[in-house]
């Protein structure tokens, strides 16, 4: 079984519309287009774009959260069973960046299941525990689809032809 997969054009970077999806990604342009389309909940995004995304997210929370479990420990006065004061700050920058993340890592899923062919509603899966998240992973894997280009935007006018006919003009 054969599958639908768009490739780059040659120069793809600076010609793929930040509407469209951009197949063959790289991680800093995924990360960069990521934050520049923060709130975007229309169009669609690659599979590269999706999990380069989620490679940032992890590796930030990896970065993050060591230390902060490390010096927690470290500096607890119970033993380990609350952090120590010397884990605040790390404790408030990864409390910042989870709640930043938010928004475009819930668009971005949407944006995939659109690739995909799906409805962004699905997303709501992610409120029924375990089983909503392993669902959206499923179809995050899934290859894209012809399908989904009807999740992409309409332009208002043909290419080629102007917006308005000719006016002849008035003599009053």
């Amino acid at each position: 079984m054969a599958g639908y997969q768009p490739q780059p054009a040659v120069g793809a970077a600076s010609a793929t519309p930040l509407e469209m999806p951009y197949y063959g990604i790289g991680f800093v342009d995924a990360i960069k287009r990521g934050f520049k389309k923060y709130a975007t909940f229309s169009g669609r995004a690659s599979r590269s774009e999706y999990w380069w995304w989620y490679l940032f997210t992890f590796l930030v929370y990896l970065v993050l959260g060591v230390p902060l479990y490390v010096v927690g420990i470290a500096t607890s006065r119970d033993g380990g069973w609350t952090p120590g004061t010397l884990a605040i700050p790390l404790i408030i920058l990864l409390t910042v960046f989870a709640l930043g993340i938010i928004v475009p890592s819930l668009a971005l899923t949407v944006r995939r299941l659109h690739d995909a062919g799906y409805s962004g509603l699905l997303a709501l899966l992610f409120l029924i525990p375990y089983v909503g998240g392993l669902v959206i992973l499923i179809f995050a894997l899934l290859p894209s689809s012809p399908a989904g280009a009807k999740y992409d935007p309409v332009t208002a006018t043909s290419p080629g032809y102007p917006p308005y006919p000719p006016q002849p003009p008035h003599n009053g």
